[in-house]
């Protein structure tokens, strides 16, 4: 299943730069492991924000879920999810 994730991230700015570093660190290798599994298939910063836009493609709402929930900066984030499918029109070969 195909998912569009909106995640923008809110750190509090009287957290100490040290344990933000090892946090970013942390999200870093994670998300760095879920594309190179294929989960985490595209991810791209929005300008101007700390945001990004991404695509999942994992087995389902739980697994997406799961994925997500275990982010290092999980609970600084507001997160918008969208399913999405492949559309009749599409001439990519890897669009499901």
């Amino acid at each position: 299943m195909l998912f569009h994730v909106k995640m923008e991230v809110n750190i509090p700015l009287d957290m100490p730069k040290a344990e933000v570093e090892l946090i970013k660190k942390s999200e870093k290798q994670y998300a760095e492991k879920l594309q190179e599994s294929g989960e985490w298939r595209h991810l791209w910063r929005i300008a101007g924000q700390y945001a990004n836009i991404s695509i999942f493609d994992v087995e389902s709402v739980q697994a997406l879920h799961d994925k997500l929930s275990q982010l290092p900066l999980f609970p600084f984030m507001k997160i918008e999810v969208m399913p999405i499918c492949r559309h009749p029109s599409s001439i990519k070969e890897d669009d499901k």
